[in-house]
Parts: structure tokens; C-alpha cells; sequence
């Protein structure tokens, strides 16, 4: 990234609008008007060869007649204008163009759009849009947009692909009491994306916090990569979610939306945090622009209201931060601040009779005490007590505690003076919220930022050993013959190459032949019928298992056969597989898809009824750590049958972990041929004991 171009394409020095307009209630003139009511202090250039000025501002016939340097350019004129705009700021050296202007991809005309990145690519220029709102920034009083006015100021940034949804944020900052130093819209990313406003947004030092409403990511991998080296917290809200929405979400951007959970799993390896809706979203964007991540689990609530306590100990078991008793030594001193029916258990009731010194010296204590990791303050309003009072309390005693590694989220239920007096906590810099969940929700968001960044390490496997060229063999052999779809075998042998524990298998031609292979593999043996037009071979009558001696092997080979060419006359049958019974274990399933956002992705879960019926999967983005592959096999619903159950032995975590790495490898090596694949079942045994892989299935890409 050229941070001397980014710069001047979001906060300019200098600006030319480009279609500026006299005509009130058009978007030229509007852009020209926010830019002047919003107190820019740059220099503001209108370029329209009609008008001589524009509010006041003297116009310019073109942008080559303009004195001086240009950062920016604002294009609002009709569609088939601007590529010959964007060729004469190439020749002034703008840095770089901010269009408005619609009429591109999202109504099919890519090429147009191609044609102008390509052209400004050519002068060193970068793109912001085109079908945008413009460029919001607090800091520098540049309204370069049609919003109608700048936002609340804060310290969060917001990105937002849709231009309508960006409007109405901008407008209720002020509702809300959440401000953002920027608003981006960024339409349809035809050149500067996602991945760059993050990259450029983590140097800017007016934004603690980044916030994106994504549709659809171009760029996913460096999303991930861009996101993980971040050294500010990022916060998704991702719509498109839903098979409806999706479709959606593609006709309106012209970007195609993702799977939730493969988006999901994306989150989680580059640290970004989830917004469920809009409201999370303000909400998570407080508390993480304006507190610090909680680096543990021991959450401490301070409340006057058993009810709140209550609803607040259900909010932070849902959020996935369960509370514990507190410590006798944090028990004893927090009793001397309440009566004696009060409890300092977790939540701490200091009771109704709570007022600004019992509710400051109980935060000061609990915030210095080591086993406290967070804090969520909870104040109900009461006749005997001032909620402004209150809140400077607790305020003052974050400050004298001289604690910043810490986070606290406030809540008060309350009116009119409640609702002033977190109005005045926000503006002091700890988050405030009108319900205890809220408040809750807030600090979760802490807590998973912490978490995701600890998680999100870099791969720590050795995969010398790997065969790649082998691999390459089998796929080349498979399309010599005309097939996207390999045989079992085939697949086991790519397995094999990148070091997966597979079965032994063989291919027989003969019934005598299939007799000889089920002598060397060892009695019991499982039979399979081998045909790449024969996927799902048990539905073809083509597996049997548990096959002891030769007359059962003669038996079941002809068996087999005849039950394949009933499933499908024309399969072109390679032969009978004979394969050792691998002994029962713990089922699960390894798959991979490719991806049209994040490439390579791969599927974990237990197998049978778990991934048929109840779909208990998770998705990781390959490559990923062994860290990230147990942290797969936590997700599940079904994560304790893995640990032992029941009188069940653990699994074999450790070697399973390593095997979803090295999987998640293999299908990274091969993304040019392998479209989706599969290791189902796979066997996971006692601990120390490994795994075996029993079928394989590889599709490749068409070519």
C-alpha cells in the first residue's frame, strides 16, 4: 500500500469536484455544499465548464485548468464520463478518485469498470467506489460525500460497502450517543477494498477501532492477512447470511456474499469480531474503541439490584463468559461495603442502600485485585440516589485505581437522569448501556478480541516429507482420461503423498487377484467397488465390510460388480478395492471446498448422524495452526465425545490435530487442481494410538 496515495484519497489536502453542480438537490452540488459547511480547510476546486462558481467557490472549465497540486478528486458526472476523467487526473496527478457516480458492475457494466482501474493504475491513482456516498472524517471537517452532515465524533472508524446503510449511520450517531471519526463507503471495491481501508485505517491515529458492514469481501485471504497483523480491533457485521439474503447481497454490490460459517471461521483466524445486527454493532463499537481487551476469564459484576445481577450472570454464561464465586480475600473486603444482606459473591449486591461511596470503593478494589479480569457495573436508579453522582464515582475510581489494562462496561436501568448520566460516562471514556446484557455483550466482544488474537497464529507444523509431485501424477493420470473425479484410490495416494494415514488398499482386476490382496492385507477386509462414476458407492450396493475368508471375498466380488452395473450400466468399473478393516473408532469427517472468497477452506466434524442430521461442523481458512485444529474440535457440539465419555477412553486429539493441518496443507498445495474433497470416515483412536483415514473422495477443478 502507498500510504502517501491512501492519504490523499481519504483525507485530502485538496480537492476538485468533478460534476459539480449550481442546481440545488443534485449530488454535484450537494458534495460541494457538505464540503464548505463542514468547515474543510482544504482547498475546494469545483470543476464544471458551464458555471463560473459555485456557492461561492470559483468553478473551473476542467482539472487541468486548475493551480496547483489535486489529492482528490469527487466525481459525480453520468457513468459514461468518467473514464475520460479519470484520464485527465491521471495527467494532473491526482493521487487518487472518490466516484459516486453508479451505473457500473452492480448494473453489469464491468467492463467500463475494469477499464477505469486499469487507467488509473496506469498514473500511479487509486479508486475509492464507484457507486459510493464519498469520504467522512471528524478530524479533518471533510465531508466529501451526500451525507447530510458529518457524524458524532468518536473514536471508531466505520467501512461500509452499502452507501444507504452508511447514510443512516451517519445520521443516528446522534441518537445512539456512538460517534466515528471516518465513514468509507466503498460500493463495489472495484479498486481500493476492504483489505486496504483496514490496512490504511490501523496507521491512522484518530481511529482505536475499526468497523465494517461487509456484503461480500473480494480480497478474502488478504482480508485475513491484513486483519491479523492489525494492531486495532476490527468489528464485522456481515449480512447475506441466509440463501435469500445472499442472492441479494450479489444483485446489489455485484460482489458475491460468502457462507456464514466459512465467513466465520474467517473472522476468527484474522481476529475480526462479530456483530450480530446494527444495534451490536454501535454497541460493540463503543466499548472496543474505548476500553482495552480482556485478557482472562474472571469477570466481576457490581450491582445495587439482585434482579440485574441476575439477568447480567444469564447474559455473560450466554456470552460465553460463565461467572465464578469470587476469592475469599475479594469476598471479605467488598462485604465492607454493603449491609449485611448484601452478597459479595459474583454478582457483588451492594443492595438498594448503594450510593457513590460503597459503588467507588468497591470498583477501585475489585479493578486492582489480580484475579479480576473485567469489570461490568450495574446501576438500577433509586430515590435515594443521584445516577450522575454515581457515575462519577465509578469513573473516579478507574482513574485513582491507575488500572488501564482493564476493561469496565457500566449499565444503568433508569430515566431521564440514568439516561444523562451514561451520556456522561461515554464521554469520559467508559462504555455505557441501557440493559445489563448490553453491558454484557460489550465485554464479551473484549474478551474475544483478546481471544481471537492469541488464536490466530501462523501455521507451527513441518510438512518436509510431502510429496507434491506424486500428487500431481495421480491428478494428471485422472484428466488424461477426461475425469473431474478421482478413484478411491486415487485419492488415498494423494493423501498418501502429503503424509495422511490412510488405509491399505489395493485394486483388484480378478476375482483370483482380489483372493491373493485380501491374503497379504490380512483377514478381515473391506470390499468397494472403484469407478469414478460410482461417488457414492454405498448407495450402489458397492461396499461390504467385515469379509473373513476367500470364499466370502469370491462371493462378495461378483456380488459387488453385479450391484454396480444395476446402479449404473455405462460406470466405467477400474476394478474391485480390497482394503484392510481398520478397527472402529471415533467417526469424523474432514472436507475441503474451494472457496470463491477465501479459496482453499476446510470442514471438521464428527461423523455419521452428527454431520448428516445435525450438521455439527466448523470451517477454517487454510493454512491454519495445530492451535486453531483443536480449537476446531472444541467448537463442535459434540467436542466431549472426542474427550471420553461415558466410560470412553479420550481420542487421539494430538495426531487428529495434526492431521487437519496437514490436510488443510495438502488442499492449499493443490488449489490449482482440487475443487472439494473429503476423508469420511475417519477413524480416531485411544490416545497415543493415531487415526486411519478409510475412504477419500477428491473433485477436481475443470480445465
Amino acid at each position: 500500500m502507498d500510504l502517501k496515495v491512501m492519504n490523499g484519497l481519504l483525507t485530502p489536502k485538496t480537492v476538485a469536484i468533478i460534476g459539480a453542480s449550481s442546481t440545488p438537490g443534485k449530488i454535484g452540488h450537494t458534495v460541494v455544499k457538505n464540503l464548505i459547511e463542514s468547515q474543510y480547510g482544504g482547498k475546494i476546486y469545483p470543476v464544471n465548464p458551464k458555471a463560473d462558481e459555485i456557492l461561492g467557490i470559483k468553478c473551473y472549465p476542467t482539472i487541468a485548468d486548475i493551480p496547483g497540486e489535486v489529492d482528490a478528486a469527487i466525481m459525480t458526472l453520468p457513468a459514461k464520463f468518467v473514464l475520460e476523467a479519470v484520464k485527465e487526473c491521471g495527467e494532473k496527478g491526482v493521487k487518487g478518485a472518490i466516484i459516486i457516480t453508479s451505473g457500473f458492475s452492480e448494473v453489469g457494466e464491468k467492463a467500463l469498470e475494469e477499464e477505469i482501474v486499469k487507467t488509473a493504475h496506469s498514473y500511479g491513482m487509486r479508486i475509492l467506489g464507484p457507486n459510493i456516498v464519498g469520504v467522512l472524517s471528524n478530524s479533518d471537517k471533510f465531508n466529501g460525500s451526500f451525507a447530510p452532515f458529518l457524524p458524532l465524533k468518536g473514536s471508531g472508524s466505520l467501512v461500509s460497502q452499502s452507501g444507504a446503510l452508511l447514510i443512516g449511520i451517519d445520521a443516528s450517531t446522534y441518537m445512539r450517543g456512538v460517534g466515528f471519526d471516518k465513514l468509507i463507503s466503498i460500493g463495489n471495491m472495484s479498486d481500493v477494498s476492504f483489505a486496504d481501508t483496514i490496512e490504511w485505517l490501523d496507521q491512522d491515529e484518530k481511529t482505536k477501532c475499526i468497523s465494517l458492514y461487509i456484503e461480500g469481501f473480494k480480497q478474502g485471504r488478504r482480508v485475513i492477512e491484513v486483519a491479523q497483523k492489525a494492531k486495532k480491533p476490527i468489528i464485522g457485521l456481515k449480512s447475506g447470511v441466509s440463501a435469500h439474503g445472499a442472492a441479494a447481497a450479489a444483485s446489489h454490490t455485484g460482489s458475491l456474499a460468502g457462507a456464514a460459517k466459512i465467513y466465520d471461521a474467517a473472522f476468527k483466524q484474522a481476529g475480526i469480531i462479530w456483530a450480530s445486527d446494527l444495534n451490536n454493532l454501535f454497541d460493540r463499537t463503543l466499548a472496543l474503541s474505548l476500553q482495552p481487551s480482556m485478557q482472562g476469564d474472571n469477570l466481576l459484576i457490581i450491582t445495587n439490584g439482585g434482579g440485574v445481577g441476575v439477568l447480567a450472570t444469564d447474559s455473560a454464561e450466554k456470552f460465553g463468559i460463565p461467572l465464578k464465586f469470587a476469592p475469599d480475600d475479594v469476598q471479605t473486603e467488598l462485604k465492607k461495603h454493603m449491609p449485611e444482606f448484601g452478597s459479595a459473591k459474583n454478582p457483588v449486591d451492594l443492595t438498594g442502600m448503594a450510593g457513590t461511596e460503597w459503588y467507588g470503593d468497591s470498583v477501585k478494589f475489585a479493578i486492582q485485585h489480580p484475579w479480576v479480569d473485567g469489570l461490568v457495573v450495574l446501576y438500577c436508579e433509586t430515590a435515594m440516589t443521584d445516577p450522575l453522582e454515581i457515575a462519577k464515582g465509578i469513573h473516579n475510581a478507574v482513574k485513582e485505581s491507575g488500572v488501564t489494562d482493564k476493561p469496565v462496561t457500566v449499565s444503568y436501568v433508569g430515566g431521564e437522569k440514568s439516561e444523562k448520566a451514561m451520556k456522561w460516562l461515554v464521554e469520559n471514556g467508559i462504555p455505557a448501556y441501557s440493559a445489563p446484557d448490553l453491558a454484557i455483550n460489550a465485554i464479551a466482544a473484549l474478551r474475544e478480541y483478546a481471544l481471537n488474537k492469541e488464536n490466530n497464529q501462523g501455521n507451527d507444523l513441518d510438512f518436509k516429507g510431502t510429496d507434491k509431485q506424486k500428487a500431481l501424477s495421480v491428478i494428471e493420470k485422472a484428466r488424461r482420461d477426461g475425469r473431474d473425479a478421482l478413484t478411491e484410490i486415487e485419492a488415498k495416494q494423494i493423501f498418501e503423498a502429503y503424509q495422511l494415514p490412510v488405509t491399505h488398499s489395493r485394486v483388484a482386476k480378478t476375482e483370483d487377484e482380489a483372493v491373493k490382496l485380501a491374503v497379504e492385507i490380512g483377514y478381515p477386509v473391506v470390499m468397494k467397488i472403484v469407478s469414478p462414476q460410482i461417488l457414492h458407492k454405498s448407495d450402489a450396493g458397492g461396499v461390504k465390510v467385515n469379509i473373513k475368508d476367500e470364499t466370502a471375498v469370491r462371493a462378495t466380488y461378483n456380488t459387488i460388480l453385479q450391484n454396480a452395473k444395476a446402479y449404473k450400466a455405462d460406470a466405467d468399473i477400474h476394478g474391485i478395492l480390497v482394503q484392510e478393516m481398520a478397527p472402529l473408532g471415533i467417526e469424523v469427517i474432514l472436507g475441503s471446498v474451494n472457496d470463491a472468497t477465501f479459496g482453499p477452506t476446510v470442514m471438521f466434524g464428527l461423523g455419521g448422524i452428527f454431520v448428516e442430521v445435525l450438521k455439527d461442523v466448523t470451517f477454517r481458512v487454510a493454512p491454519f495452526s495445530k492451535k486453531q485444529a483443536l480449537e476446531m474440535m472444541a467448537e463442535i457440539k459434540g467436542a466431549p465425545i472426542l474427550q471420553g465419555v461415558r466410560g470412553e477412553l479420550p481420542r487421539d486429539t494430538n495426531a487428529l490435530a495434526d492431521a487437519i493441518c496437514r490436510y488443510a496443507y495438502m488442499v492449499l498445495d493443490l488449489s490449482d487442481e482440487i475443487s472439494e474433497s473429503d476423508a469420511n470416515p475417519v477413524m480416531v483412536y485411544e490416545n497415543g494410538k493415531g487415526l486411519k483415514v478409510v475412504d477419500a473422495r477428491v473433485i477436481l477443478k475443470k480445465k
